[in-house]
Order: C-alpha cells, then sequence, then structure tokens
C-alpha cells in the first residue's frame, strides 16, 4: 500500500503473486524525493496470504516515522523477509555516546484469515488498542468533521476567521482549523499583526463559543529570515549550528517553507518542546497540526548526536530547503524522530486533550510511528474527489478509517448529486472541507447541513467501530466502485456506492462481506435510488447489493440493519 503523498499513483495498492525468484523492496521515509515515474513510497507494512480459501496468511509492519525498508524474497518453497531501518544509503552507522543506547524500531507480526480484509479487520483494532490514543478514541466525537481555512489559501485573517467560524456553526461542523498564512513568517510563528491585530486567542474563543474547537497549521522545525523577536532565523549563530545545512547568501525562504533544522540536536529538541507548548497554550489549541519537512533526513554536521556524513555527500536546493544526501540519512532522521516522538508525548502529557493531526506535505509520514504519536493523518495532498477516494482505499488496508483525513476541496458540482458525491468521497474517516463554504449556495447549505448531520447520527458510529470491506476494484473514476462498513455488535452497516463517468453503466452489484448468511437485513436507500426491502445475508453476499444511479457522478449510501434470523 503506498502512501498518497503529493497525488495517488494509479496503482496505490499493489497484489503481487509471491512466485519462485520474488524480489521486492519497499521503503518509508519523512520526504520523498523521488518522481511520478519511480516507485512510490510505502506505508512501512506487509500482506502476505495463500490465494486458496481461507486466504490465511501474515501480515507485517514497523512503528518507526523514519528511513526504514521491508525487503521479500521467494526461493522454492521459503518466503524470507526483513524489517527495520534501511541500511542504504550505506554504510549505515550510528552513534551512541558512553552510557547511551541504540533502540531498534518496534516490528510487529500477526496471522489472519479472509485475505487482505481479513488481515485489515485484525490489524485496525490493535492500531487503535494498541498504538492509539485513548482519550481520543474515547471521544464520542472522533472523527471529527472541520472547517479548513486554506480554501482560500494563505488570505486568512480575523474576519475571514470570524466569518468561516459562524458558518461552521450553522452547517452543523465541529472543528474550525486555521491553515498557514496566519503567522508573521516562516519560523516566526507569531500572528502576523496586520491579519490578526487581536492575536490568535479570541479567534480561537470565539470557536469556543460557538462550541467548536480549534486547531492551527504549524511547520515548527523551519527557520527562515525574520528578526522579530521569537523569529528562529537562520542567520543566528545558534540557530545556524542546529540547521541540516547552511543556506547560501541570496538564500530566501518559500511563502510557509524555510531551512530545516535537525530537531535531533538536544539544544533544538528542549527548544521545541518550549516553542509547542508556547504555541498550543498561547493559542489556546484543541488541534495542532504539523506540516513541511519536519523530521531531517540527512545532515552536513559532524557534531551533531546522528553519524557524521560520508565523502559522497550532495547538498541540493528544493523547494525551500536545501536536502542533504549522504550515508548519515537514516541516522538523521533515526534520531530526529526519536526527539519529535519525546516533544510529542511531553506535549500530550501536559494536555491531555489536545489532538494532533499529522499532515507532513500531505501523507508522508503515513506510519505506525506516527499513529502511536498522533491522532489523524492528511493522507494526500490532491483533494479532488477520486483522489480522496484513492487514497483512502490504499490507507484503509492498515489504519483505522476514523485516523484518515479527506481534505475536500473545491469541485465543480452542477447538478445536487454532483455536490453529494464531492462530499461523500471525503466522508468515509475524517472529513475537513477546504472551501469557501460562504460561498455555496443555499442548496448547497442546506444538503451540506443534512449530510453532516447523518454523518454524526449514522456514519460516525460505522467509521469509529465497524469492520471494512474494499468490495470493489480501486477507484479509477470511470467505473463504480464502494466500501462497506459492518459493525456486527451493533448489527448494523452501510455502503458507499459511487458511480464514475462511463454513460451506460446505470446499475451495479456490489457483492457484500462480513454477513450472517442466515440473517435477513433491511435496506435503506439514503437518496431513495430504490425502495426500501430485506435481503439476506446469502443473497448481499453472492448475488450482491444492486445499486441505481442515473447520472454519472454520483453515489448512494444504503443503509443495512438486523431483520431476524431469515424462516
Amino acid at each position: 500500500m503506498e502512501k498518497g503523498a503529493s497525488s495517488p499513483s494509479a496503482q496505490g495498492t499493489h497484489l503481487d503473486t509471491v512466485s519462485e525468484g520474488y524480489r521486492w523492496t519497499g521503503r518509508s521515509t519523512t520526504y520523498w524525493h523521488g518522481t511520478d515515474d519511480e516507485a512510490r513510497e510505502i506505508i512501512p507494512a506487509e500482506i502476505v496470504f495463500t490465494a486458496a480459501r481461507p486466504q490465511d496468511g501474515w501480515y507485517a509492519g514497523i512503528e518507526f516515522s523514519g528511513r526504514t525498508r521491508i525487503a521479500l524474497e521467494r526461493s522454492a518453497h521459503s518466503l524470507n523477509t526483513v524489517l527495520g531501518l534501511d541500511p542504504e544509503p550505506g554504510p549505515f552507522r550510528s552513534r551512541i555516546e558512553p552510557g547511551g543506547s541504540f533502540e531498534t524500531p518496534t516490528v510487529f507480526l500477526g496471522a489472519f484469515a479472509g485475505g487482505p480484509d481479513g488481515a485489515g479487520n485484525q490489524l485496525r483494532p490493535w492500531v487503535r488498542a494498541v498504538l492509539g490514543n485513548p482519550l481520543t478514541w474515547k471521544d464520542p466525537k472522533y472523527p471529527l468533521l472541520v472547517n479548513n481555512s486554506w480554501g482560500n489559501g494563505m488570505k486568512v485573517d480575523e474576519a475571514l476567521a470570524l466569518r468561516m467560524i459562524a458558518d461552521s456553526k450553522e452547517l452543523g461542523l465541529e472543528m474550525f482549523h486555521m491553515d498557514a498564512g496566519w503567522f508573521r513568517g516562516v519560523g516566526d510563528w507569531y500572528p502576523n499583526p496586520a491579519k490578526f491585530p487581536h492575536g490568535l486567542a479570541p479567534v480561537a474563543d470565539a470557536a469556543h463559543k460557538q462550541g467548536l474547537r480549534f486547531g492551527l497549521w504549524v511547520d515548527w522545525t523551519q527557520a527562515a529570515l525574520d528578526t522579530d523577536p521569537g523569529a528562529l532565523n537562520v542567520l543566528d549563530p545558534k540557530v545556524r549550528d542546529w540547521l541540516v545545512a547552511d543556506v547560501g547568501p541570496d538564500w530566501k525562504p518559500e511563502e510557509f517553507k524555510g531551512q530545516t533544522v535537525d530537531v535531533g540536536v538536544p539544544a533544538a529538541r528542549d527548544y521545541f518542546a518550549k516553542e509547542v507548548k508556547r504555541i498550543v497554550e498561547s493559542y489556546h489549541l484543541d488541534m495542532l497540526e504539523h506540516d513541511g519537512y519536519l523530521v531531517a533526513e540527512g545532515c552536513t554536521h559532524s557534531d551533531h548526536p546522528h553519524a557524521p556524513p560520508g565523502q559522497s555527500m550532495k547538498v541540493s536546493h528544493e523547494w525551500g530547503s536545501d536536502f542533504v544526501y549522504s550515508s548519515n540519512e537514516t541516522d538523521v532522521s533515526y534520531h530526529a524522530v526519536r526527539a519529535y516522538y519525546s516533544i510529542y508525548t511531553q506535549t500530550r502529557r501536559e494536555h491531555p486533550g489536545l489532538i494532533f493531526e499529522i499532515c507532513n506535505d500531505g501523507g508522508r509520514m503515513v506510519d505506525f510511528g506516527s499513529a502511536a504519536h498522533g491522532d489523524y493523518f492528511s493522507i494526500t495532498d490532491t483533494y479532488d474527489p477520486l483522489s480522496n477516494r484513492r487514497a483512502f482505499f490504499d490507507a484503509s488496508h492498515l489504519l483505522p478509517a476514523a485516523m484518515l483525513e479527506s481534505y475536500v476541496e473545491k469541485w465543480p458540482t452542477p447538478r445536487p448529486e454532483n455536490f453529494l458525491y464531492m462530499l461523500r468521497s471525503g466522508m468515509m474517516g475524517w472529513e475537513t472541507i477546504m472551501q469557501d463554504t460562504n460561498a455555496w449556495t443555499t442548496e448547497q447549505h442546506d444538503a451540506a447541513r443534512s449530510a453532516f448531520a447523518l454523518y454524526k447520527k449514522k456514519l460516525r458510529p460505522l467509521i469509529r467501530d465497524a469492520q471494512l470491506f474494499h468490495v470493489s476494484d480501486r477507484p479509477d473514476g470511470v467505473h463504480w466502485d464502494g466500501m462497506e462498513y459492518w459493525d456486527p455488535a451493533r448489527g448494523k452497516a452501510v455502503v458507499f456506492a459511487f458511480r464514475g463517468t462511463v454513460p451506460d453503466e446505470a446499475q451495479h452489484r456490489f457483492v457484500l462481506a462480513g454477513l450472517d448468511a442466515g440473517t435477513r437485513y433491511r435496506l435503506h436507500f439514503q437518496d431513495g435510488s430504490a425502495p426500501d426491502r430485506v435481503a439476506t445475508g446469502g443473497e448481499l453476499m453472492n448475488y450482491g447489493l444492486e445499486v441505481h444511479l442515473p447520472n454519472p457522478l454520483s453515489s448512494e449510501l444504503v443503509f443495512l440493519e438486523n431483520a431476524g434470523r431469515a424462516p
């Protein structure tokens, strides 16, 4: 399963036949430098199973956010797999001070039956129970419905924020999330006085008065050129010693990205622990989002805790930052990740109710180490309906649906059913609206309000607790695709059905899974695309659930409820 970083690829989820001589290597880092035609980074896990029923097998993964690698190969009747830190570029070395220690990343292993969905329905509850934050999962409003300011880009200011808060309340959304654009400058994480003359705390308080939570975007390990008090300036000798590489005399930051600090340096780690604490407390945060190149990999310094760089070191300028390519990349990321984890552990201990969003350029740190230190992931940096469904299809094989956030951007919706299709494509997990809702028509407001109310009442409990079945091929936007949630404890289910662009595919059958063959289920078609009826589990798992939609790029929600044993 690939990460959806940047934009989901055409394949995303890979199903390979492991025949004689098969060899595969998957890599995960904190920031991918490849091109679209190269092998994409993986969510660091694998699922291996037999093709014959009951499709039993094993899964394995790595609980770490640094540079890791999984290798699998087959020779005759033997399978061999190795999981851990990536030894390349090598040779791998680490530096251990007297009295210090080196702890290898934790690897997990489990056995299952039922193919990839059987693996996922065993793995996801484990992620929730063992890695997840218990306080987050005890919150009945998790996952949240969110309104994000990035629909207006960097233009956010106090007036816009207050309008969005008011509209969020009217629509039934539950958090206002202020994205990039609020700060004085990169590395200068104080509110821009021209945009926020009263600071951020009054905006947060305004959200709280409306019953909303308040979240904030910060790329907190970046330094730049601001000289105001509190700014992290790359020319400051103290800060320069923390950077992964010195910047040139003509260097300038991007709009919201600067030069990365090696947070693995103890003094830098202590500074950022205090800075994150200040941001959370001063701005009255309920949620903190980290973005950008947070965790360094590769560093020019020989006096940092990591191993020194090799002789083949190269520094490359890429979109605001100077990236270091060297034999010490894995060790730099190892120490930086440990520091990052310690900062978030400390912050959570001091603020138990705080929620963490793991963004990192839209899905570059989707991994099990982040799952143990954050509460949800931005799974892709492309936000149209198809990209959202593709990224969700991939990541939901391994991670709980409630942890998978889809940003819903402005998209052409000439018909009411297109508008619902857009909303529902981001509604299968954590949904964040990233467009100007004040520009919606009255009809769109009404449709969105109803959709959000339905999410809170009927969809959210299933997203949190239900088993998940991928009941279609991976979405291609052309043909139908769908997802089934089945909660055996409640005896309830929902099927998300999406029609593609093919003009002559007005109906489709989804073969369901997980139900009891001898039980009758009451079917309710939310949009009235078909009359409510009763069907047995055997019928739905053999013949399938038939859905009819007259128009392309439309959707339906089909709810199922246990109606007792069949006579």
